[in-house]
């Protein structure tokens, strides 16, 4: 099934232009011109993003992210005409996933909603439940990470690149894929980095008394979760 978007702008020639680039990606595409509209449509129908202006008549885009939030993990890009660093980091910390600043060239838009439909496809299931494997338990409720009962520090990157790759075992994960899901939009973007955080989960775990090495390289490729079953 093709990918359902919402597009909420007050201005119809933004909507119309945003429908002309994204309607040839095939997606299926709604959309609202004002925030009330906006909050009913996303309540009550399954969308995988929504593209969302700031400056709308009624209410503002902040407050229409913030309502959402409260009740959706929608993958949300926000707009505006508005090129304030401030900005970025206030509609980051409300719950938006990437910020667009107009005017723009409509393929960068494409491009960042492909990337927010990468990051949504990655669905860790049920989330609150502990993942085992022999002497490793990885809790992303609390956000713990123990080896043979014993509490591993990690920093929050190391965390949810362990957390992720650990929850879909059977999927192998690209240096993008994972900078895409970990780092937001403002951050350096560098595969270095993912190496690097890589590198320093199997040294905390392997002094921590892990038996064996979670993180598998597939050359070429990325990285994919490795089992106790699996080691050398």
């Amino acid at each position: 099934m093709n990918s359902r978007i919402l597009i909420v702008d007050d201005e119809w020639n933004m909507r119309n232009l945003l429908k002309i680039y994204l309607s040839k990606e095939n997606f299926q595409l709604d959309e609202a011109k004002d925030g009330k509209e906006a909050i009913r449509m996303a309540l009550q129908t399954s969308y995988d993003v929504m593209i969302l202006d700031i400056m709308l008549p009624d209410i503002d885009g902040w407050n229409v992210c913030e309502t959402i939030r409260q009740t959706k993990q929608l993958p949300i890009l926000m707009l505006t005409a508005r090129n304030d660093l401030k900005d970025k980091v206030y509609g980051l910390e409300i719950g938006a996933d990437d910020y667009l600043v107009k005017p723009f060239e409509p393929e960068e838009l494409v491009a960042r909603v492909k990337a927010l439909l990468r990051r949504n496809k990655i669905v860790v299931e049920d989330t609150n439940s502990p993942l085992f494997s022999e002497g490793l338990s990885i809790n992303s409720e609390s956000r713990e990470v123990r080896v043979n009962k014993q509490v591993i520090e990690f920093t929050p990157k190391e965390f949810d690149i362990l957390n992720l790759i650990a929850s879909q075992p059977k999927i192998v994960f690209t240096r993008d894929i994972l900078l895409d899901n970990i780092w937001n939009s403002t951050e350096l973007r560098d595969v270095r980095a993912v190496d690097t955080h890589v590198k320093n989960i199997r040294e905390k775990l392997r002094q921590g008394g892990l038996s064996f090495i979670p993180i598998q390289t597939v050359w070429g490729v990325g990285y994919k979760f490795n089992t106790s079953e699996g080691r050398a």
